[in-house]
């Protein structure tokens, strides 16, 4: 028993002797830090909702402890609080307090962490896609900054993932123009916005409609352009084989008399995924995204990567294109892009010979541009023509004072608009004098 007791009397002085290393401070050495209890004070604030007051003590602990190894968690907690206080004002507060951060410790991990909330305070402030886009646009630019500059965070699968949203909110305000113009006929304008959109946002889930309306659009247009359409429904049938438009569109390409491209084995299996991991709403889900000021974004792909790239300038075929050869201003318009302006002037003597290229590149440019009036100019005529079918069946009608005498009404006629038969002028006899 002695033993035992002895044994147990030195373990227990070595446990205290740990202890007691463990919290020794230069200061004190039966005391804690004093950074450290300001710190948990804090820490304790913010869970309990006290955020002002947390960040007074994050505040004392950096300006009187400027060595303190609790210097940068202090600054990401200022951070923090004014991120779970929200409102427009505090998530503003955070987003600059987050940034400071990363001008101070860019090499630390927790960098990555605070560009995933600056990301995280856009894309909860994000509207629907038929209202004000900034925050939308400022959550796509902070996500894809987490992607580039943070490529082995943990953070990126989520950041990814949000993007994918954000970018499924933007196509739905791209396609909701292009719809607009299309469904006014005005197809330059149509064709143009939604043939760039599904090139910036492949991964929209209404991309097929927008290949279509694009299509269509294209066809409408004139036989100029019947080859653009052609290469949208095609692209519907290759890149979309489970689409709600395929049929169409295979429809449309035989009528055309123009090759049904085979689907495309990786769209496939990417869209059969899309369908099988697809989450409905509830109802009541539904019910609430008719009252919240978010968008739906159910649709969002959850798979395949988002587009990084910033999109292009595109130009309607609507527009002339200015200060370019017509080779070049056709090319321009075949591809949708500018033109490459010229500045200089210079002559040169003209020495080829017409070859089939050139005729048609001429052709091509004295041909009328379309128009985006074609359902105004399709009414104005209809109304020309309803006026002169009007005033054709008023012209035959017969006039009253050409109209024949009634029964009851004798007619009415004076010595001076009588005449005398020939008969009768011949047996008359001439008077004598």
């Amino acid at each position: 028993m002695l033993k035992r007791a002895l044994v147990g009397a030195c373990s227990l002085a070595l446990l205290s002797s740990c202890i007691h290393k463990k919290y020794e401070t230069p200061i004190a050495k039966t005391t804690q830090q004093p950074d450290k209890i300001l710190f948990d004070s804090a820490m304790h604030s913010i869970e309990r909702g006290q955020y002002e007051v947390a960040r007074i003590s994050l505040q004392t602990l950096m300006n009187t402890y400027e060595s303190s190894e609790y210097l940068a968690k202090a600054k990401l907690a200022i951070a923090d609080s004014w991120f779970r206080e929200g409102g427009s004002n505090g998530l503003g507060q955070a987003e600059a307090e987050y940034k400071d951060f990363q001008l101070f410790y860019p090499q630390m991990e927790e960098s990555a962490q605070a560009q995933d909330r600056i990301c995280d305070i856009h894309y909860k402030q994000m509207d629907k896609s038929d209202r004000d886009i900034i925050q939308t646009l400022r959550a796509e630019t902070e996500c894809k900054d987490l992607i580039t500059q943070y490529p082995n965070s943990k953070f990126v699968p989520s950041a990814t993932q949000k993007l994918r949203e954000v970018q499924e909110s933007l196509a739905a305000h791209e396609f909701a123009v292009g719809d607009f113009y299309h469904t006014r006929q005005m197809n330059p304008a149509a064709a143009n916005r939604l043939n760039a959109l599904v090139d910036q946002y492949p991964l929209y889930s209404g991309a097929g409609q927008a290949l279509y309306e694009a299509g269509d659009s294209y066809s409408k247009m004139g036989p100029r352009f019947r080859k653009q359409a052609g290469e949208m429904f095609a692209r519907l049938v290759r890149d979309y084989p489970l689409d709600p438009r395929v049929k169409d569109a295979t429809k449309r390409l035989q009528d055309m008399e123009l090759p049904v491209p085979a689907p495309s084995q990786a769209a496939l299996e990417r869209a059969k995924w899309e369908q099988e991991n697809f989450q409905r709403l509830r109802l009541t889900q539904k019910a609430m995204n008719v009252v919240k000021s978010s968008p739906d974004l159910s649709h969002a792909a959850r798979s395949g990567a988002p587009t990084m790239t910033d999109p292009k300038k595109t130009i309607p075929y609507s527009i002339p294109v200015a200060n370019a050869p017509p080779s070049e201003a056709v090319a321009a318009a075949a591809g949708g892009v500018a033109a490459p302006t010229k500045t200089d002037v210079s002559v040169t003597a003209d020495t080829t010979t017409g070859t089939s290229l050139e005729k048609k590149t001429a052709d091509a440019a004295q041909q009328p541009l379309p128009t985006n009036r074609d359902k105004e100019i399709a009414q104005m005529k209809a109304k020309q023509k309803k006026q002169q079918d009007k005033l054709a069946k008023k012209k035959k009608k017969p006039q009253p004072d050409q109209a024949a005498p009634s029964a009851t009404t004798p007619a009415i006629t004076t010595p001076a608009t009588t005449t005398t038969p020939a008969s009768a002028s011949a047996t008359t006899p001439a008077p004598q004098i």
